[in-house]
């Protein structure tokens, strides 16, 4: 064999390996997830790593037994007993859940992401008022840290860093918490009130949600509201224990309405990217089927005090239960660690109609 053939064989067949090793990358980045630089987070307690411990708020969870199954086994400030959605986000991404923005010092490294998220917290400033930092602070305080990175990388690079960032929303259970528990939810007369108030939500969520564009958000995860007439505490207010019909069905119209929006925007914005989960049927699931799922309790709550552990909130003094991953709910609003898990699971690799128009993990190689 000469030399030239020696030489054209070897050539063939490092164009075959070359060729192979493309066709796995191929096959590789089509079932992982690609890069994301960093997630921004704004919301409310389902998304909180913090922040209202630094807010003179009741609404905090930096005591016991919160964060009994966190690392560590102490309470960070997450309303959960370990990890919440944000944390398992991250985990499927391969980066660090972002830290609260009010614990950063003002020369912290933005690039790496930022929670602002925060207990308590509605779409409508009214919501909680003063007890926490409310979305249109969360995103003023976007601002100041799109603005901070713009100085630091320069304003092209700032810009091309946020748009492949994620920026994860999980904002209105307050909001619909608060008139389920109002007057107003049983209110007679002219026209609709729970359309009334979704119409009112939606038109403050649009304004919200043009503003998270304009500061470069490019690719947007938005996790609707969940069925909180299902949460523990208002289950409670129910002679029967039921789930608040009213509430839930607040809810669902929030998250259709939410969706047409988002649709309307990407229409709007050929460079703006989305994925939608519908919390409320994902979770729903659980809690009409929760044997098939893999929980034993998903009615009363793990943690706290009175009937179905709802009079109270989880404090140091409460009872909590001895197996956490058989339970849907932590305290009387939010969910366990494990159903957090799962919830993230669905949103990250699922498909429609829970989550649309695609999911997490393909909004991320996009």
């Amino acid at each position: 064999m000469g030399a030239a053939t020696v030489a054209a064989s070897s050539s063939s067949w490092s164009m075959t390996v070359v060729a192979l090793v493309a066709a796995a990358s191929f096959l590789a980045a089509t079932t992982t997830a690609a890069p994301v630089p960093a997630i921004y987070v704004l919301g409310d307690s389902l998304a909180d790593v913090g922040n209202n411990n630094h807010l003179p708020t009741i609404l905090r969870a930096d005591f016991p037994h919160n964060g009994i199954d966190f690392p560590g086994g102490k309470a960070t400030g997450r309303f959960s007993n370990g990890k919440n959605s944000v944390d398992f986000l991250a985990d499927n991404l391969g980066v660090a859940s972002p830290p609260p923005y009010l614990a950063l010092s003002s020369n912290a490294n933005y690039a790496n992401g930022v929670n602002f998220a925060s207990g308590g917290a509605g779409v409508l400033n009214s919501t909680n008022k003063d007890q926490c930092i409310s979305f249109d602070k969360q995103i003023d305080y976007l601002s100041s840290v799109s603005a901070s990175l713009a100085q630091s990388l320069g304003q092209a690079q700032a810009a091309a860093h946020l748009s492949k960032s994620l920026f994860a929303v999980t904002i209105g259970s307050n909001d619909i918490i608060h008139y389920a528990r109002s007057s107003s939810a049983t209110a007679t007369g002219a026209g609709d009130p729970s359309q009334q108030f979704v119409d009112a939500l939606i038109q403050a969520l649009t304004g919200q949600l043009q503003r998270l564009y304009d500061l470069g958000a490019r690719k947007l995860v938005f996790l609707g509201t969940g069925p909180v007439g299902c949460c523990p505490s208002l289950r409670e207010l129910s002679a029967s224990k039921d789930c608040s019909a009213v509430a839930n069905g607040v809810s669902v119209r929030y998250n259709a309405a939410a969706a047409s929006l988002l649709g309307a925007m990407a229409a709007r914005h050929p460079d703006m990217r989305y994925a939608l989960f519908d919390s409320s049927a994902a979770l729903l699931r659980f809690i009409d089927q929760p044997a098939k799922y893999g929980f034993a309790e998903a009615r009363a709550a793990c943690c706290g005090l009175g009937d179905m552990n709802a009079k109270i909130g989880c404090t140091p003094l409460s009872f909590y239960c001895a197996n956490r991953t058989s339970h849907v709910f932590w305290d009387f609003y939010h969910p366990t660690e494990t159903t957090a898990r799962k919830l993230t699971s669905t949103a990250f690799d699922g498909s429609a109609p829970l989550i649309f128009p695609i999911n997490i993990r393909q909004l991320s190689a996009l």
